[in-house]
Parts: C-alpha cells; structure tokens; sequence
C-alpha cells in the first residue's frame, strides 16, 4: 500500500492548501509547481501514512529541484518536516520504514542508526501467510497519545519507563526472530511488546482491539497488537502456521482486512518528472 506524488512545473501554481504538502513545499524552496498526492494507506489506521507521504514528497520535490538525496536522507527529510516545519510529534520509525522498506531495526536517538534485517524467501513468503493486518474502522489521533506518553516519561512514571524499557528490549529480539525464519518466536515477541505498549496509556487500547486480540488468540494466534500510537486504527495479528484459516476468521468477524506484502523496495523515482 503505497503514496504516490506527482510534481509538475506550473508558472501559475500556488501554495498547497494541504498542511502537509505546503510545509513539503516550502521545505523544497516553495517550487513553482502543482503537486498531487495519492494513498491507498487509510488516514488514521496507524500504518504510517502520512509518513509514507513524506517521504515520497520529499524524494519527487527534490527530483523536479535536480537533486538526488539517500534513503535516509529522505527519511530524516520526511521527519523534520513533521516534526519542526509542521511541529507534530511523533518517532523516525515510520519515515524511515517508508524511504527503506523491508524489515529494519532502528536506534533513534539523536541520529537514528539502522541495521536492515535480513529475511529469507522463505521466511517472507510465510510471513505473509501467516501475518495479517485489519482496519478496526475507528481513525485515532497518534498526536495526543505521543504527547502524553512522552510527559510521562519525562515525570519518571515508573509504569510508563518500565513499559518503555520492556519495548525496546524486545524490539532486537524481534529482529533476531525475523532474520531466522522463526515466526513463532516473532508472534510470541509481538504479544509481549502489546502487553508493554497497552500498559503505556489508557487511551492505547480500545474495547474492540482487546476484543480482537482475545477472540483471535483463541482461534491461534501466537501475538497480536495495535498499530502506532493506537486508539483506533490498524492491527497486527500472527498467526501458528496450522491455524491460519481460523484466525483469519476470526479476525474478519471485527475489522477488514487489508492486503499485507512485504515491500522489497522503499520510495521510488518514478520518472524524470519528479514522481516517487
């Protein structure tokens, strides 16, 4: 599920009224240029949307401006406009996921490092059999949850740190999980990382998501989470590679499922004319 930017030279062109676009634009230079954004990624589902749109229009402006920035560059770009131009909250996963692809581990402190982890053919293919993802059809504001985890965090709550800790201990075990075809240990690691993550806020979870995760736990699912900063939005299910159809079932009795592929490239150039 990608965004896709298009940039076109337009002597007439005027600011884009979408908050996104326009601070996009004037981190470019503000081009004259008309500039169309389209998303297959639901708004609010937590699967990194307006990040995947940040990227590409980073990567197609600065294409049209006759300039050729790196994956992470493009990532950092797509970030700090976020963060500084638009002045929302928010991590680097998500840019960094849209400019890469693929599976990544990511330290994001004052820089961000990363470590591409590799996956078998093997592994992707039962990955994507096994592994669904489901729109709870309730959109959520990651911004007011970030915000106040992060407050938390800053007054030294001990639950909201200790949960924090748990996360980021988890998330190198997950990597290991992935680059050795192990899906079981994967789904294990996915239902240890939600009971951190749920425990961070109450507005994380909702009645439906721990619906969702109970009934397709039952039906075998080894982990399952919500998506961002949740509230809403998107989540995450793996199931045992013997109780596919059953979880899958079950999961479709309370979201719709989207499809799930693995992306074996990150943002794209398309074209001379400023399309990614």
């Amino acid at each position: 599920m990608r965004a896709h930017v298009t940039v076109t030279t337009s002597p007439t062109a005027i600011p884009p009224s979408d908050r996104l676009l326009r601070a996009a634009w004037q981190r470019a230079g503000e081009p004259a240029v008309d500039i169309a954004l389209e998303s297959a990624i639901p708004l609010g589902s937590g699967l990194g949307g307006s990040s995947a749109a940040g990227v590409a229009l980073a990567a197609a402006l600065a294409a049209h401006n006759g300039r050729t920035h790196s994956a992470h560059e493009l990532a950092e770009l797509s970030r700090s406009t976020e963060a500084e131009t638009m002045g929302l909250p928010g991590g680097c996963q998500d840019h960094f996921a849209a400019a890469f692809g693929g599976a990544l581990l990511l330290e994001c402190r004052e820089t961000t490092s990363l470590h591409v982890v590799p996956m078998s053919e093997d592994c992707i293919v039962e990955f994507e059999r096994c592994a669904m993802i489901a729109h709870t059809g309730a959109s959520r504001m990651s911004a007011t949850t970030i915000t106040a985890v992060l407050d938390a965090w800053r007054a030294g709550e001990v639950q909201t740190c200790d949960a924090l800790q748990a996360m980021a201990a988890i998330a190198p075990m997950m990597a290991a999980a992935l680059s050795d075809g192990d899906l079981d240990a994967l789904g294990r690691l996915v239902a240890g990382q939600w009971a951190a993550q749920r425990s961070l806020h109450p507005t994380i979870t909702t009645p439906a998501i721990d619906q969702i995760v109970r009934e397709t736990s039952q039906a075998g699912a080894l982990g399952a989470k919500a998506l961002g900063a949740s509230g809403g939005g998107c989540v995450l299910v793996i199931a045992r590679g013997d109780r596919v159809d059953a979880v899958r079932r079950a999961l479709a009795r309370h979201a719709s499922i989207l499809p799930l592929r693995v992306s074996r490239s990150g943002v794209r150039v398309l074209s001379e004319t400023g399309a990614a």
